[in-house]
């Protein structure tokens, strides 16, 4: 798939009013307004006690109405503080993030190696945040800022926030201008199983509908704990086939001889990749209440059929390559070449190379741990400089370690996926006449029966 930048975004005196609302809403309202609105405008239930067949047309969200959810999913919003002390590394600064900047959810010692897809009636795209420094990167022939007249700003360079007030337009500018088009499509999944879960055949990816999919790179994630544990004195042990892993007794390690199980690694990678899988969509879930939007945070879509790797031809997916082994229980996705390339072959040539590009962004231009990499302390050179180095020994143990698995496993990681999806979010209308038709009073919020007054 080719790739094309998005275009400015337009906010019109009316949105801005409803933005402005949205910024009143109270987190704690969101919280306990959060319910799985399925029905959208357009939607249908065939049969059953809820059967019912909107009279409404089917309305995409607006172009400002996607910004926010992506926004508020993907978005950018500071600086990574980093950890700040570690007694095994004292004086030297804690060296785990593989990112300067800060997202709207949380990520295991900053690794953030999750990125972000997306599909509507006018596309599938690509949304990388996960190293774009605050303020954003905008690609060449995007008005700086992403937003133009009605009103906006036309700035970069800040981190988001002006004083004491969230600049909305800084922050979604950034987020639009990251937008890549790789297709003028949606994702296409046939309404059926098992591409869809039999209860999702009917919503899933709906006409009009939003549909983020966000995307783990478990190579990375696995290498990050891997190079987690050696910094903190552990090798690992391949409980697998029941042998040590290269460097496992290597002296220089504080708790030689101690080895935590691959197992055990590779599960905890998939476990702390899950949570950032989670975390941004259950962030745009609460915003889907504050703006009225109705939709839901769901994992009934297969996750093969997304990658494409589904096995029919007739159902590219995203287009991922794939790589099938008779060691494996299922096909392998490594990644989609030029837009989301993990730390695995045939993205990498060896163990070498992957182990090579991972130190290159934690400790080169823009990563966490280079001196010239802005940041939010009072002296960020200093601070950034103040980083324990990786040394020639432990490059070497960190390499050793991947090579292992690869030649094992023949993949990286060996006993999970490489790459993974957990949760997706999708955002629409909301058929309010379903709800009253079929629910008591209270199904919706104020927001859901105002939505199309206020903002469009």
């Amino acid at each position: 798939m080719s790739g094309t930048p998005s275009t400015a975004l337009r906010i019109s005196d009316q949105e801005r009013a409803a933005i402005a609302a949205l910024l009143r809403f109270p987190l704690v309202a969101a919280v306990n307004g959060r319910r799985s609105r399925r029905f959208p405008v357009g939607g249908s239930i065939p049969a059953g006690e809820l059967a019912f067949t909107s009279s409404r047309p089917v309305q995409p969200l607006s172009e400002v109405e996607r910004a926010l959810v992506l926004a508020v999913v993907t978005g950018v919003t500071g600086w990574n503080f980093g950890i700040s002390h570690h007694p095994g590394y004292a004086p030297a600064l804690p060296n785990y993030p593989g990112s300067a900047g800060g997202r709207t959810f949380p990520s295991a010692a900053g690794f953030h190696t999750t990125e972000f897809f997306f599909t509507d009636d006018s596309g599938t795209y690509f949304l990388s945040s996960r190293d774009a420094p605050p303020g954003g990167e905008v690609p060449a022939g995007v008005v700086p800022g992403g937003v133009v007249p009605g009103g906006g700003r036309d700035d970069t360079e800040d981190d988001g926030f002006e004083g004491d007030d969230f600049d909305v337009d800084a922050w979604l500018g950034a987020t639009t201008a990251r937008y890549r088009k790789l297709s003028p499509e949606r994702l296409w999944l046939p309404r059926e199983e098992p591409y869809l879960e039999g209860h999702n055949t009917w919503i899933a990816n709906h006409p009009g509908s939003l549909l983020v999919v966000p995307v783990a790179d478990l190579a990375q994630h696995l290498i990050a704990n891997l190079a987690f544990f050696l910094q903190n004195g552990y090798g690992v042990y391949d409980d697998i086939n029941g042998r040590p892993v290269p460097g496992a007794d290597d002296p220089s390690l504080r708790h030689a001889g101690d080895p935590y199980p691959l197992s055990f690694v590779e599960q905890y990678s998939l476990a702390e990749a899950s949570a950032e899988l989670i975390t941004g969509p259950y962030n745009g879930h609460l915003l889907l209440g504050a703006m009225g939007l109705g939709g839901w945070t769901f994992d009934g879509i297969d996750r093969l059929s997304v990658l494409g790797a589904s096995g029919d031809p007739a159902v590219p997916g995203l287009g991922f390559h794939t790589e099938h082994d008779d060691r494996w229980a299922l096909p392998n996705p490594t990644g989609l070449t030029g837009v989301f390339e993990t730390l695995a072959r045939p993205h990498v040539r060896d163990a070498t190379e992957a182990v090579r590009r991972f130190t290159e962004r934690k400790f080169g231009p823009g990563g966490p741990f280079h001196p010239d990499t802005p940041g939010p302390w009072r002296d960020t050179r200093r601070v950034r400089s103040s980083a324990a180095p990786y040394d020639e020994r432990f490059v070497r143990l960190l390499t050793d370690e991947v090579r292992y698995i690869d030649e094992t496993f023949g993949k990286v990681p060996g006993t999970v996926p490489t790459v993974h999806i957990l949760n997706y979010l999708q955002a629409q209308h909301l058929d309010p006449d379903f709800y009253d038709h079929h629910f008591a009073p209270g199904a919706y919020l104020p927001t859901h029966r105002d939505h199309r007054t206020t903002w469009h």
